[in-house]
């Protein structure tokens, strides 16, 4: 189950002390940093996150088959690397696209998905970054997955427009990224790229790290309200995750896109037509012509 607590508490979902890499691959698009890298981790992934996911999106259908609860749901994973957690989602019924600006990455994806003839013909691999199918794929997701992405990110604000773009109204997104502190600095940057060499140095860049704060401001301004934010925290002595409430290193957000956007030229219009009419009134009725004077 995925509880926790509204951003601006101290609700987090820390996904890694060390934060991603561990494919060490480089990503050459216009939204992605060349300098970061885009694969998730090869070796560790949270289980919790797709249970997370899945347990949120159930909440949004009314009858769910068992064994695949998620069947007849369209996911969008963002970054996909390897397909970590592709599969997943997609052994949980949902049809998943996984993209990935890394040809390694999908390449290895597609590989390994061929192993099995379920989750081949639910799953489907592309070799493009988000942008580049915004337009193809408008309101087509019930679910848009970024875990590990966001902190590469050259352009946040664009990157989470095209997350709300694709994303039918009332879709799910799901975000996990690093928060912008001392601490993540500290343990993300200096312990384990320039001391501990757990991940290659430049995998991560401590300006583009992004406050809880900071990302449902932008959530929120593109038409997703923030739901939950939940906590969890890796041991990596015992290899296991436990959910936290602290967000002072890597956390996650789950949003809602809004049913109902709304549209500022129609109140325009509404606005127009309700002073043509009263133009229209105003030489047979003093008052009306007093009223538009004003």
């Amino acid at each position: 189950m995925w509880s926790g607590r509204k951003l601006g508490s101290s609700g987090g979902w820390f996904l890694r002390v060390l934060g991603p890499g561990g494919c060490n691959t480089k990503a050459a698009r216009p939204l992605i940093s060349s300098a970061g890298t885009l694969g998730r981790d090869c070796t560790v992934l949270p289980k919790p996150l797709s249970t997370a996911v899945r347990d949120n999106l159930l909440k949004t259908i009314p009858n769910h088959q068992p064994g695949k609860p998620l069947l007849g749901m369209k996911i969008l994973d963002v970054g996909c690397g390897g397909g970590l957690l592709t599969e997943p989602l997609g052994r949980l019924g949902a049809s998943v696209i996984g993209i990935d600006p890394v040809d390694e990455n999908i390449k290895t994806a597609q590989c390994h998905k061929s192993f099995d003839p379920v989750l081949d013909k639910r799953i489907e691999y592309r070799v493009c970054s988000l942008e580049e199918i915004v337009e193809e794929t408008a309101e087509t997701f019930d679910a848009v997955v970024a875990s590990e992405v966001v902190e590469h990110v050259i352009d946040l604000e664009t990157f989470l427009q095209c997350c709300c773009q694709v994303l039918k109204p009332g879709g799910s997104l799901f975000i996990t990224t690093i928060n912008k502190t001392q601490l993540s600095y500290a343990l993300g940057i200096v312990f384990s790229e320039q001391i501990a060499s757990i991940v290659p140095k430049g995998t991560h860049t401590w300006e583009k790290f992004v406050s809880p704060e900071t990302l449902e401001s932008i959530l929120e301004s593109n038409g997703l309200s923030v739901q939950t934010v939940v906590g969890m925290l890796y041991n990596p002595f015992s290899g296991y995750w436990h959910w936290s409430e602290n967000t002072s290193l890597n956390y996650a957000a789950y949003a809602v896109k809004s049913r109902v956007q709304e549209h500022p030229a129609s109140a325009e219009f509404v606005l127009k037509g309700e002073t043509e009419e009263l133009q229209a009134n105003a030489c047979t009725n003093p008052a009306v012509h007093e009223k538009l004077k004003k």
